[in-house]
Formats: structure tokens, C-alpha cells, sequence
């Protein structure tokens, strides 16, 4: 953006599912190896009954599959959004922080990052233990506290107070609020659909060699 000072730091803080990956990982598991009625559950969340915390810990508890039998399964089946590596490059390049925030979980978002050869990105994501009962699903904050809800705000609002011109790439209806927080908004999906809803200002995209060519020029 060309009216943007010369000194200002630039942060990107980018969800994952749906945003940097093509289909929702977290969503491609709990299909595969809940055993129970978790779209119910998410359901509940979509109507605002219950948080994302409790959605993960109720939906994540019906997986009793292993971390290796769960890798293994997306290892072909989540890919990344077209020019995500490029992005990635320019980011780099011209000394913009990226950082991925998601409310999807850590395990897969490193495997996913490694097998790609980016595992130099800072990201934040749900922690998560597996258990015989099931897999235990928690959000710890950038205060090291545990959050409920509102997980990608609690970062936004850090990045925000250390002075960051804050840029926001997501697709999902979790995204609004924070992206709505932020100084320059780029959507997809639920979220370009909930902006234009709501009279947001954003710019849209397909996958990521749209947002670079973009930001060639600020």
C-alpha cells in the first residue's frame, strides 16, 4: 500500500484451514475418526452456543485415533492453497512478519508446514494431547493463560499494541471479528461473504499469487 511510512513494521497474521490449506483439516479428520455426532456439536458453535474451545474439547474427544494413523491420512489429502510457498518467499523478502493464528490443532499444522519445507513459519493453533479416552484440545493465549474464546483476537490485540500495521488473511466466520480489528483485510469464502454482509472493507481472493502481486507494490 503505497501511503504506508517507510518505518512502519507490517505483521500478516493468516489462518490456516481453509486459508493456507484448500479444504478444512481439522473438518477431514473429525469426518474420518469421530466416533459421534460431531457436526451436531459443530453446529452448536456455528450458532453461537457454545465457544470454539468447547466445540475442539467435545468434538476432538470422539477421536480415538492415534497421531501417527492421523498423519498419515492427510499426508495427501490437505494441500496447500495455490502460491501459498510464493507468499511465503515475498514475505521474506520484503521483511513482513507472517504469522499463522488458527483454531485448528498444533499436530497436524507442523506436520502439514514441515512436509511442505516451511517450517521456519511462526504459528499459533490449539495444543493438543492425545489420550486413550480421546484427544484433550486447549487454547493457550499469548499470556500463557488458557482461552475459551476468541483465540485469534487475544493476537491481534498483542500484535496491535506492539504496533504492527496489522494485515488479516482468513475464510472462515471465526475470522470477522478479529480480521474486522485489523488494517487491511484479505477474504475468502465465509469470511469475504460475512464482510460484505457486515459493509466491511476487504480485499478478495482465490489463492495467495493474487495477495503477492498485491503486495509487490506497498
Amino acid at each position: 500500500m503505497t501511503d504506508l511510512e517507510q518505518e512502519r513494521r507490517v505483521l500478516i497474521q493468516c489462518d490456516f484451514d481453509g486459508t493456507v490449506t484448500e479444504k478444512d483439516v481439522s473438518f477431514m479428520l473429525l469426518d474420518a475418526f469421530a466416533n459421534g455426532d460431531w457436526r451436531s456439536v459443530n453446529k452448536q458453535y456455528a450458532d453461537g452456543k457454545i465457544t470454539v474451545g468447547q466445540f475442539n474439547e467435545q468434538a476432538f474427544n470422539m477421536v480415538k485415533a492415534g497421531k501417527k494413523v492421523m498423519l498419515d491420512y492427510i499426508k495427501n489429502r490437505a494441500s496447500l492453497r495455490n502460491g501459498f510457498k510464493d507468499f511465503v518467499n515475498l514475505c521474506d523478502n520484503m521483511g513482513f512478519r507472517l504469522v499463522i493464528v488458527s483454531n485448528g490443532l498444533d499436530f497436524y499444522i507442523k506436520q502439514i508446514l514441515k512436509d511442505n519445507a516451511l517450517t521456519d513459519i511462526e504459528f499459533h493453533a490449539a495444543e493438543t494431547h492425545f489420550l486413550p479416552h480421546g484427544l484433550k484440545v486447549k487454547y493457550i493465549g499469548p499470556d500463557g493463560s488458557a482461552v475459551d474464546r476468541e483465540f485469534k483476537d487475544e493476537y491481534v490485540k498483542l500484535y496491535l499494541n506492539e504496533g504492527y500495521h496489522l494485515v488479516y488473511i482468513g475464510n472462515g466466520t471465526s475470522d470477522l471479528h478479529p480480521a474486522r480489528l485489523c488494517h487491511h483485510i484479505f477474504a475468502t469464502d465465509s469470511l469475504l461473504k460475512n464482510c460484505q454482509r457486515h459493509f466491511v472493507a476487504c480485499t478478495p481472493f482465490t489463492d495467495f499469487t493474487e495477495i503477492t502481486n498485491i503486495l509487490k507494490s506497498w
